[in-house]
């Protein structure tokens, strides 16, 4: 071409990355450094098409390399407070109206109240005032079992 491929190289290279810092997706930050592979490629005098190669085999083998590692390890990182259901099950709670297996009304350790059931088999009523435990979500309602 004209000798000024390292621009457009460059250029490649802010445009990804600032592309994965609005969008927090590591694929543009492989892809930004498949354009820097690129850019050393052809400022050690590389020909464009094999720039190019080069720069498209970086970026493929960081995705199939680095991807899978570095998705581990913002996972690993992540924070392991329980929310939504899975923060639920295991709570305690008072029964507020009669639980029976067809209905009821619980109010929860965390303040919120819910509509009621005991499991199958389990215990036949539970009392208003009745200490229970949060055996699992079900739809609208929880599963309960006294504590």
């Amino acid at each position: 071409m004209g000798g000024f491929e390292w621009i457009i190289w460059a250029a490649l290279i802010i445009v990804f990355v600032v592309i994965a810092m609005l969008t927090a997706e590591i694929e543009f930050m492989l892809l930004a450094l498949g354009a820097l592979g690129g850019l050393i490629a052809d400022l050690l005098g590389a020909p464009w098409w094999l720039a190019t190669v080069i720069a498209a085999a970086i970026a493929v083998l960081g995705t199939f390399l680095l991807r899978p590692r570095l998705l581990h390890l913002l996972e690993r990182s992540g924070d392991p407070t329980k929310s939504n259901i899975d923060a639920i099950v295991g709570t305690t709670g008072r029964v507020l109206l009669q639980v029976t297996q067809t209905g009821g009304q619980v109010k929860l350790a965390n303040g919120e109240t819910w509509s009621a059931r005991v499991p199958e088999g389990g215990a036949a009523i539970i009392p208003p005032g009745a200490e229970v435990r949060v055996l699992a979500v079900d739809g609208a309602s929880v599963v309960i079992a006294p504590e």
